[in-house]
């Protein structure tokens, strides 16, 4: 057997699928000897056809003709071949959350729930009211959050309401991360019912820590449970071997690993109709100093009105259409007329969306200075995540790491570091997730932390 043949053998391949709002897209790996993209293929997702296992099939016949593949049936090809895949096409997991001091619990909720696959639709703080009781009914929501007292603070008000939603009568997974004194009587509480429970540590164990991984890890759970509420995604398991994660989630994961090879990063992932924002960073000493309330090493933050397709209107809205006309000197009637633009002036709008899109998305996600003032003078405080140890700032995404422009529009973000705003400083690297595999990278990095390392340096240019 020739040395070539004999290493083919030894190969081991696996295809990752990202179903998107917007796009469909699969990529083939060889992980072994040497991890390597070998392809992808894309297709727009069919959420629209009412089974989006159909944008799935068509993406693998792209990735069979990439790869030269023939026969009747391409994607036959890849019948033997482990798939992986991520998904956000089925939307988020509706989420309330319970707790004991209202900005806490808010606070725990959103960094629990943002790259876990959830939307929190009702945050509550104290002991639950017969209105509230009602409105988490109407909500039926697909997973409970309970928290509330630090470690061995208050336990009184998270078993009271403990025992009031267990008393509701939902078929709802309820998450118990509160004061670890209660656990027991909320575990009673709830004994019996048809609700599952998950004790999960203390997401808010001192008033100056916030330990929000062990909910996230569990709501990724439940999200994976979930997913096959998309139109056709509970047939997504015959083409899927492996887990499916949810898109922000898998993103994360590769924000983190990479975070621990380069160093302190921001991510900018741009779709058709989100915009989500990663951070890696523990921030400055100095600003830890006056922040107000602690922040997560890693972050996401969330912008479902940014987007380059679905949720284009939104921004033509935010820059002003009469503003857009003028700076593009064409009409915009019509525009965007697909996920992928096609024309010269398509590109040219689309850029331009891009541009307003960074700008708002890291604005939003990033944190800031105050200036109180009260009886004794000034005092300066800083509210959010403080950036401004971020070394690299990446884009990824089906649209931006593809431009040249791309990185200029990163780059821009380094021009506003002055101000209140806690951004990165002008000496960052920018870098372009080019081969579009960073939600691949993060759902392989549990199982193949190494090989999804390398995959990303080589998408990144490291």
């Amino acid at each position: 057997m020739s040395a070539d043949r004999a290493a083919t053998d030894k190969r081991t391949d696996i295809l990752v699928a990202e179903i998107g709002s917007t796009i469909t897209k699969v990529n083939a790996f060889t992980l072994t000897p040497h991890p390597q993209l070998l392809a992808h293929g894309e297709k727009p997702t069919t959420v629209p056809e009412g089974d989006v296992t159909i944008g799935l099939q068509a993406a693998l016949t792209d990735l069979a003709t990439r790869q030269g593949k023939k026969g009747p049936n391409q994607s036959e090809a890849y019948r033997d071949v482990p798939m992986w895949a991520s998904s956000s096409a089925a939307g988020g997991l509706r989420m309330t959350v319970h707790g004991l001091v209202y900005e806490m619990t808010a606070r725990a909720a959103r960094e629990a729930a943002l790259g876990a696959g959830a939307i929190i639709h009702l945050v509550t703080a104290g002991k639950l009211t017969t209105g509230e009781l009602r409105q988490i009914k109407e909500i039926n929501p697909n997973i409970i959050l309970l928290t509330g007292g630090v470690e061995h603070g208050d336990k009184k008000t998270v078993i009271h309401n403990a025992r009031l939603l267990a008393g509701l009568g939902l078929s709802v997974p309820v998450i118990y991360g509160g004061n670890s004194a209660a656990r027991q009587e909320v575990r009673r509480a709830f004994n019996g019912t048809s609700q599952r429970l998950s004790l999960v540590k203390n997401v808010y164990p001192r008033l100056d820590e916030l330990n929000v991984e062990p909910a996230r890890r569990v709501i990724q759970q439940v999200f994976e449970e979930h997913i096959i509420v998309a139109p056709g995604m509970h047939r997504i398991s015959q083409i899927v071997t492996g887990r499916i994660m949810p898109t922000p989630g898998a993103v994360m994961e590769a924000a983190k690993l990479l975070a621990g090879e380069i160093g302190d990063l921001m991510v900018v992932d741009m779709g058709g109709a989100t915009t989500d924002v990663h951070s890696v960073t523990e921030g400055s000493e100095e600003i830890a100093r006056i922040l107000v309330a602690p922040e997560p090493t890693a972050k996401r933050t969330v912008e479902g009105d940014l987007g380059l397709f679905i949720s284009a209107a939104n921004v033509i809205e935010l820059i002003g259409k009469d503003m857009l006309v003028k700076e593009l000197g064409f009409a915009i009637n019509g525009l965007p007329q697909s996920p992928i633009p096609g024309s010269q002036q398509e590109k040219e709008f689309t850029l331009r969306l891009a541009r307003e899109i960074v700008s708002v998305a890291v604005r939003r996600h990033v944190g800031r200075i105050k200036h109180l003032y009260g009886p004794t003078g000034r005092i300066t405080i800083a509210e959010g995540k403080d950036l401004s140890q971020v070394k690299w700032i990446i884009g990824t995404g089906g649209f931006l790491p593809r431009q040249p422009e791309g990185s200029t529009i990163l780059g821009e973000v380094r021009a506003k570091a002055s101000g209140k705003g806690l951004l990165p400083p002008a000496c960052d690297k920018i870098l372009s997730d080019k081969d579009y595999i960073m939600s691949s990278a993060g759902d392989l990095a549990e199982k193949y932390p190494a090989e999804a390392l390398a995959l990303l340096k080589q998408s990144l240019g490291l």
